[in-house]
């Protein structure tokens, strides 16, 4: 037991420093409530991404702040009359006095005790502001409204159980360094009202993408084809349902023995495939080189639109950097997917969020949804407002004997423009484009089609078969499907 003799020492002690008292204040107020306010959170009991910053980049910073300005000021800022208390002398005079050593000990029992429980709460409190740090809450709901289009996406990708931080900060130590201090820049851009609408893709700042990607999607399993099934609904009145198939040649990038051939024969290590860009998204590619061990560069350039001038032919164009081809390059947008309109709308039809069998809803809320519109709010009420009308106008019946139907249409119809569009950021449909494919940007016909042999003045292909065949487009009932009944549905 230690003795209230102790207690009153250590009072003493505090109460003769301003700074131990002020450090004593904040530590006494603060350390209940982070300790209740840290099991609230770890109990999920509050979800708002403020509680977390509050408590782990606010309070926690100051807890330590306390603790040091309680420790300095008992140690270094006292009156002068107890400047002495732990000089050598003191503590030679307590060791060497008989009876004074068991005093002593307790002393230290209870200083070691207070300064494991300190080290204790500071190293939790610490860690889990490490880890709020790096969730992907922080990263995409503190800065609300900056962050919202990627954030939305995100939870709507094929990653959303993958953290922000896998990707974009990784295990190595440079590049989440440098991504932290990229994230400084950010917060402070966000503070100053400084930061672009729409926030342009981090190309530069992000970790290469085949270290990246290739801890999951090995590429060992990069081979073979795949059949792919694409839904979409026609605008007329019944909303027929067509498909595509399509046969696409994944290919490898020549593992295991296996020569390169495919889509991924772009990232081969045998025959390595480089590039410059003139513009900061990658869209205007003026050089190709195609590197393979042992043999010269086969290179090829723009050939110039008639707006263009005459791009040298010797060692490429100066703009750019030369660049090694890897995954995002194509999958430029593997978790931030913006789908077009008319995608979003087929997406909720196929999934029966809208519908189908509402007349002409496909026609309607397309025409809807693609008008702009000066926010989200805004938007709502309008696009509930133009479909109200026209099928009050052209099918009340059906509206009148079916409401739930309908306004379950325009739910569905609201959440396809919420997802892709964000007035706020600017960001509307086609704002960020997507480079897997030729659907709705360039993508493969960057190069393909557009860059020719130095040499022999031979032009990339662009033949569709390179990467896919396609079985069926834009059938109600295609046959290859018949065919593949039990395979494919």
């Amino acid at each position: 037991m230690f003795s209230i003799e102790l207690y009153k020492r250590i009072i003493g002690i505090v109460a003769k420093s301003k700074m131990s008292m002020f450090g004593a204040i904040i530590v006494s107020i603060l350390l209940p409530v982070l300790l209740i306010s840290v099991a609230f959170d770890a109990l999920g009991l509050v979800e708002n991404p403020y509680f977390g910053f509050l408590l782990y980049v606010v309070m926690v910073p100051l807890l330590v702040l306390g603790i040091v300005f309680l420790i300095l000021g008992g140690f270094f800022f006292r009156s002068k009359e107890d400047i002495g208390t732990y000089t050598a002398e003191y503590l030679k005079e307590q060791f060497t006095r008989p009876g004074r050593y068991i005093r002593i000990r307790r002393h230290l029992y209870f200083t070691v005790a207070i300064t494991l429980f300190f080290v204790f709460v500071v190293g939790v409190a610490s860690y889990s502001s490490y880890q709020y740090t790096s969730s992907s809450q922080f990263c995409g709901q503190f800065c609300h409204t900056v962050m919202k289009p990627q954030y939305t996406a995100f939870k709507n990708s094929p990653h959303s159980r993958v953290s922000c931080v896998e990707c974009h900060l990784g295990k190595d130590a440079d590049w989440a360094e440098r991504s932290r201090f990229t994230g400084i820049k950010q917060l402070f851009a966000v503070a100053t009202n400084s930061y672009p609408r729409p926030i342009l893709p981090p190309i530069k700042a992000l970790r290469p993408g085949r270290k990246t990607c290739e801890q999951c999607h090995l590429p060992e399993k990069f081979h073979g084809s795949r059949l792919y099934t694409k839904e979409r609904f026609l605008a007329d009145e019944k909303n027929t349902m067509v498909k595509t198939v399509i046969l696409m040649k994944v290919g490898s990038g020549d593992i295991q023995g296996k020569v390169a051939h495919g889509i991924h024969w772009h990232v081969s290590e045998a025959q390595q495939v480089f590039y410059r860009a003139a513009d900061r998204d990658r869209e205007i590619i003026t050089e190709v080189r195609q590197r393979e061990k042992g043999k010269r560069d086969v290179v090829y350039v723009r050939i110039p639109d008639t707006n263009e001038t005459v791009i040298p032919q010797d060692d490429g164009p100066g703009s750019g950097e030369l660049r090694k081809m890897d995954c995002i390059d194509c999958h430029n947008r593997p978790t931030h997917i913006f789908l077009s309109a008319e995608e979003a709308l087929d997406n909720k039809l196929s999934a029966n969020i809208i519908p189908s069998y509402l007349p002409f809803i496909k026609r309607q809320a397309l025409a809807a949804i693609e008008e702009n519109y000066t926010s989200s709010e805004n938007a709502h009420v309008e696009i509930s407002r133009q479909l109200q009308s026209w099928y009050r106008e052209n099918y009340p019946e059906l509206i009148q004997n079916n409401p739930s139907l309908f306004e379950r249409a325009i739910q569905g119809v609201l959440q396809a423009y919420d997802e892709n569009v964000f007035p706020a950021m600017h960001v509307t449909w086609g704002t960020y484009k997507n480079n897997l494919g030729h659907k709705n940007n360039l993508g493969c016909f960057r190069c393909h089609g557009r860059l020719q042999e130095v040499k022999t003045g031979k032009v990339i292909s662009r033949d569709c078969n390179l990467c896919h065949v396609i079985l069926a487009e834009n059938e109600k009932q295609p046959e290859i499907i018949k065919s593949l009944q039990g395979v494919i549905d």
